[in-house]
């Protein structure tokens, strides 16, 4: 609707000054030419949004107008009170301004959406943590995030999984990423993205050099490319297992990292008391992670995997018996 497309034009302008027409229109997927009509809207309603063309201008309000906007709709209400329950902010230190800015939001709703956006922080929970996810190691973001909002290199010490010593780097960093409770630092090192996980940072030091990062790249970019990298790793062995139906539960949580295609019935076997599934493993020795099913899972293919759980679990037998 051209009323929400006016409003996100105005908000979009608050926060972030001037800003290109181009980049209006890519963000609100219209035309160049549909934002000089709504500017012209704008300005005709009272708005004082002025347009400067050439290579360096672009949509601009009058310096010092600000606006308050009390036209949210419901969902846009309990949306933003879903905030105040995903753990985040408190990691970054911001627990208490989020709750200091969601109090102010607050006075600004409309009265008939207040209830329903106070009632969604008690109604709705995020926790990102994993179940019986064990001790972690304690992770002080403050330095990071200092490099992060500042635009300032880091320098780190990181132990890498399996090395006895720390390395150190120096980076540039792009942000912070918060995956299933595990906080990451994406960064460019030499001009090439990285992934440092939080907790394996011995050290860290906020430099005085401003951050290098290559030109027109955003954090979500890097992070997705970085994210693919990860899970499309070429794998190294194709597994078939069967598994007994009531126990596929627990094999879907367990080895969802793993899984190629869902667990279905054998081919004219329907009702059958087993469920076969296809997993992808990196190496051959992630198998022996099968031996917790016992008795409720039997691999099937291919046949090195059955041996390298049969030894494994030979192995095991040899360390109980008398």
């Amino acid at each position: 609707m051209k009323a929400d497309r006016l409003l996100s034009i105005l908000l979009l302008l608050q926060t972030r000054g001037r800003v290109p027409a181009h980049e209006l229109a890519e963000r609100l997927e219209v035309s160049v030419r549909t934002i000089y009509r709504d500017v012209e809207a704008l300005s005709a309603s009272g708005v004082p949004v002025y347009a400067e063309r050439g290579r360096h201008g672009g949509i601009e309000l009058l310096a010092g107008f600000r606006t308050d906007v009390t036209g949210l709709t419901a969902d846009e209400s309990r949306a933003l009170f879903v905030l105040a329950a995903q753990g985040a902010h408190a990691a970054l230190g911001l627990e208490k301004a989020l709750g200091s800015a969601l109090r102010k939001v607050m006075a600004a709703l409309p009265a008939p959406h207040r209830p329903a956006a106070e009632a969604t922080s008690r109604r709705v929970l995020v926790d990102a943590s994993r179940w019986k996810g064990g001790p972690r190691r304690a992770v002080d973001l403050e330095t990071l995030r200092d490099a992060v909002f500042a635009d300032r290199r880091l320098r780190l010490s990181y132990l890498h999984s399996g090395a006895a010593e720390p390395s150190t780097y120096t980076v540039d960093p792009y942000g912070l990423v918060s995956k299933a409770g595990v906080w990451y630092l994406v960064a460019d090192r030499r001009g090439k993205p990285r992934l440092f996980r939080a907790d394996r940072v011995r050290s860290a030091t906020v430099l005085s050099d401003p951050v290098k990062r290559r030109p027109g790249v955003e954090l979500a970019d890097v992070w997705e490319a970085l994210r693919r990298q990860v899970e499309e790793r070429p794998t190294g062995i194709d597994v078939t297992v069967r598994v007994r139906r009531a126990y596929v539960d627990m094999f879907l949580r367990l080895q969802a990292a793993w899984l190629t295609a869902l667990p279905e019935e054998p081919e004219g076997d329907g009702g059958s008391e087993w469920l076969t599934a296809h997993l992808s493993y990196g190496r051959l020795g992630e198998v022996r992670g099968l031996l917790v099913f016992a008795d409720r899972l039997e691999v099937l293919s291919p046949p090195e995997a059955r041996a390298e759980l049969a030894a494994a679990a030979a192995s095991v037998m040899e360390v109980y018996q008398d």
